[in-house]
């Protein structure tokens, strides 16, 4: 979400060597420093020399906080232990620990009459993206035991937030392991460590797999069906997780859910010369156009439907063609064009030849509703916010559909960990932060970082691994249109090709903040997990 802290931002920016961690779990780890100081006198020397010699006291492990509780999901009532504390992340050589992963993991409990078999029992690992977001959103809107609640449109009611029951969690599928990444949640950096070193794609993707490997060791969920759930930015770190889990360790996954997805940045990146993000954009503003009643005349009484295949059909056959003629393009022909876009995407077809056919995202979110001195959400752009500056095109003060969710998941995750979880701690929950800026990307310097080439790589040496990628038609941090053309790129071989699967829905990044999109979903990762598990032998 994108505010003045993007929840998902979509940078592309240079390359770290990747930094490889073990895992172990832990307390907050506090580093002692050695006594420094020349003594002044032999005795003390000698107290010194003992110091040195004195083997090191080990660390404390942390006392996880571990509640039980029971959920009615579909009329059956699942018994399940929650799990909430930290994990360290260690130096492989030094055994150091480097930073303190927070986590809150939920697991069935069996009884005596349904005994729990591990080698059928999936365990799914979820994370959201920013960089910067915690795994709040996944873990308090779709997946987790408890969800907040929200109104029919997808916003949140007025404050203090109301949580309940999510009556549509995962947990009949799957055990959920929710994670949160170096700077987020309550994670932390070690005492004296810098944060940094954990603040770059290959050092995330190290440092987040080496928690699902030790935590698949710990709890022996070696024999498990294992998957991975991403949204947004962490779409982009399941996908190479995909790859990384494998190589590194052999860990094959069953599968893998991308979320509002964002595997290859050039189709968001809105730079001199890339077109790309331009045409794929371009059908989520008509969507955003048909809802908000903007779109011409030729579309009036279109339904949504109707209106996303003549945009698509539109950027394929006409809009992207002309695109690649750049000047070459005549000027009856541009003018041509510029009327049929501004139909489409809900702008005077003025204000569309003068931008040279070439509409950025906050132009749009700006301008589309520039006479109600409104702007539109980036994440959901359905949702409206008020203007601080009217008439200042193409600068949003802040996004409204982040400010729709973004007091009630915090306030009621706050709530929620420390009352009925029992895991207090007095540092603020970052649910989303820029401290992990700047992010590092100098894995591709000079290029734009593109997962969909390691999805496609782990998907070739594993032809079991399932993807089920979900898409909100309103959604502008994370197009559908270049999730279907990231996809449709990626050059898989026939045999495969069938693994991926795409569904799309009516609301927007979090397109779980719509109830019946919710149930949507959940509908849909039944039937995921359902073929997924049946394709391996597990059900």
């Amino acid at each position: 979400m994108k505010s003045p802290r993007p929840l998902f931002s979509l940078l592309v920016t240079i390359l770290v060597l990747p930094v490889t961690f073990s895992l172990a779990q832990e307390g907050r780890g506090r580093g002692g420093r050695g006594n420094t100081a020349a003594p002044e006198a032999s005795a003390a020397a000698a107290a010194a020399d003992a110091k040195k010699d004195a083997p090191a006291k080990e660390e404390k492990e942390p006392v996880l906080s571990v509640t039980f509780h029971e959920i009615t999901l579909g009329g059956q009532v699942i018994k399940y232990k929650a799990t909430a504390g930290y994990m360290a992340m260690k130096d492989a050589k030094t055994e150091k620990t480097k930073a303190n992963l927070f986590f809150i993991g939920y697991t069935k409990i069996g009884t005596d009459d349904d005994k729990l078999d591990l080698t059928k029992r999936p365990v799914t690992y979820s994370f959201n993206g920013g960089p910067g977001s915690a795994s709040i959103w996944l873990h308090m809107g779709a997946l987790g035991p408890k969800r907040i609640a929200m109104t029919e449109k997808g916003e949140s009611l007025p404050p203090p937030y109301k949580m309940i029951d999510n009556d549509l969690c995962w947990l009949d599928q799957t055990d959920l392991v929710f994670v949160d990444p170096v700077s987020t949640g309550y994670s932390r950096a070690a005492t004296g460590e810098d944060p940094h070193q954990f603040h770059g794609f290959n050092e995330d993707v190290a440092s987040v797999g080496d928690f699902i490997r030790l935590y698949t060791t710990r709890n022996s969920r070696w024999p498990s069906p294992k998957f991975l759930i991403g949204e947004s930015y962490g779409t982009t770190r399941a996908s190479a997780l995909s790859d990384y889990l494998q190589d590194r360790y052999g860990l094959y996954l069953n599968g893998v859910t991308l979320l509002s997805s964002i595997m290859n940045f050039e189709t968001a990146r809105f730079t001199p010369g890339n077109d790309l993000p331009y045409t794929l954009f371009l059908p989520t503003y008509a969507a955003g156009a048909w809802y908000h009643k903007r779109l011409g005349a030729a579309y009036a009484g279109a339904d949504l439907p109707t209106v996303l295949k003549a945009a698509e059909k539109f950027v394929q056959e006409k809009y992207a063609p002309a695109l690649m003629r750049g000047d070459a393009l005549g000027a009856a022909e541009k003018a041509a064009l510029a009327k049929e876009e501004a139909a489409l995407i809900g702008l005077p077809e003025a204000f569309v030849l003068q931008r040279n056919l070439r509409i950025d995202i906050f132009t749009y979110t700006t301008k589309l509703l520039e006479d109600q001195d409104r702007s539109v959400g980036r994440y959901d752009n359905r949702l409206t916010g008020i203007r601080y500056a009217p008439g200042s095109a193409g600068r949003q003060e802040f996004d409204p559909s982040y400010e729709a969710v973004y007091g009630a998941y915090t306030a009621c995750f706050n709530d929620y960990v420390r009352r009925e979880l029992k895991y207090e701690s007095d540092l603020p929950y970052n649910a989303l932060t820029g401290e992990v800026q700047p992010w590092s990307y100098n894995n591709v310097q000079n290029q734009y970082l593109n997962t969909a080439e390691m999805l496609h790589q782990a998907m070739s040496r594993n032809t079991s691994l399932k993807v089920w990628i979900a898409n909100g038609h309103f959604d502008l941090a994370t197009p559908y249109f270049a999730t279907d053309y990231t996809v449709r790129q990626m050059g898989l071989d026939p045999a495969v090709r069938g693994n991926i699967s795409l569904t799309f829905y009516e609301g927007g990044h979090m397109m779980y903040m719509v109830p019946s999109e919710l149930a949507k979903l959940k509908a849909d990762a039944v039937k995921f997990y359902d073929a997924t598990l049946k394709a391996a032998g597990v059900r």
